[in-house]
């Protein structure tokens, strides 16, 4: 089944001065026009292409990857507007509209935009919207503490970072617990903290439980290394110090260093700390 606004691996039918034209089942012939087509798209006997619409409405195959596909979120710039709407840049040479119904507030030119990619099953046509909240947020968040997402950072509020949930949901990266730069339309991972009683998501950059702590200790053992056994830091430096030299909160660091500690793996010195073997 060829689906219009993704990714499709086609068959050959046939070559024309246009280009070569490729099985798209249900949906009849796809042009993939000339300038896409290789030596080895003819040899193949196959294409992988990104299908979507043309300016006149015809399905239409190129090798040019979008910033995003149908169903996923982006962070996009308006190159222009018009009596329809707005139109983005997704990294296509047709540009993506957003319908005035579909903006928020007025679009203006060369602003960037949080939006959704949709198909309108009407027209065939791929478009966006920017009214988020219909496409968020629409089933109950079934994760687990401690589970690991995948996470884009939509914008900074007073409380921290508002970020997408694996493509689905929204929650939120609290201030006092990020311990590294994060910027806006950034993708990373992310552990689910706790969900609320609302339903809303609380998030952790860092991993919790033993396994994460275990982690910090190998980087912690890996800088003392580089530094030649002793590092100026111990549980009594700021938590800022901390945060600068390991990215890290001085809670997880206390946890690691305790257990290095433990396994003879490091000593207390009265001015930082100081590796005991490799």
């Amino acid at each position: 089944m060829t689906k219009i606004g993704n990714y499709n691996t086609l068959d050959v039918i046939r070559e024309t001065d246009n280009g070569v034209y490729l099985d798209g089942g249900e949906h009849g012939e796809i042009l993939m026009p000339k300038k896409y087509v290789d030596a080895g798209t003819k040899e193949r006997g196959t294409a992988e292409v990104f299908v979507y619409t043309d300016s006149e409405d015809r399905l239409v195959a190129t090798t040019e990857k979008p910033f995003a596909t149908v169903g996923e979120f982006a962070h996009l710039q308006v190159k222009a507007t018009g009596k329809f709407g707005a139109f983005l840049d997704w990294g296509l040479t047709k540009d993506l509209l957003v319908p005035y119904s579909e903006q928020r507030s007025k679009m203006v030119e060369g602003n960037r935009y949080w939006v959704f990619i949709y198909l309108d099953l009407l027209t065939n046509r791929v478009v966006a919207s920017a009214k988020l909240n219909k496409f968020l947020d629409n089933t109950p968040p079934e994760y687990t503490k401690g589970q690991q997402v995948d996470l884009i950072v939509l914008e900074e509020t007073d409380l921290g970072y508002k970020t997408i949930v694996n493509q689905e949901h929204t929650g939120i990266l609290y201030k006092n617990q990020v311990f590294r730069p994060l910027e806006i339309g950034s993708k990373t991972t992310g552990y689910i903290a706790k969900i609320r009683e609302d339903e809303k998501i609380d998030l952790l950059l860092e991993e919790p439980g033993y396994e994460k702590v275990d982690a910090i200790s190998e980087k912690i053992l890996s800088e003392l290394e580089a530094n030649g056994g002793f590092m100026a830091v111990s549980d009594k430096s700021s938590p800022e110090m901390i945060k600068a030299m390991f990215g890290i909160s001085k809670k997880n660091f206390k946890k690691a260093i305790g257990g290095l500690y433990k396994k003879r793996l490091i000593s207390f010195e009265s001015d930082g700390i100081k590796m005991l073997k490799s």
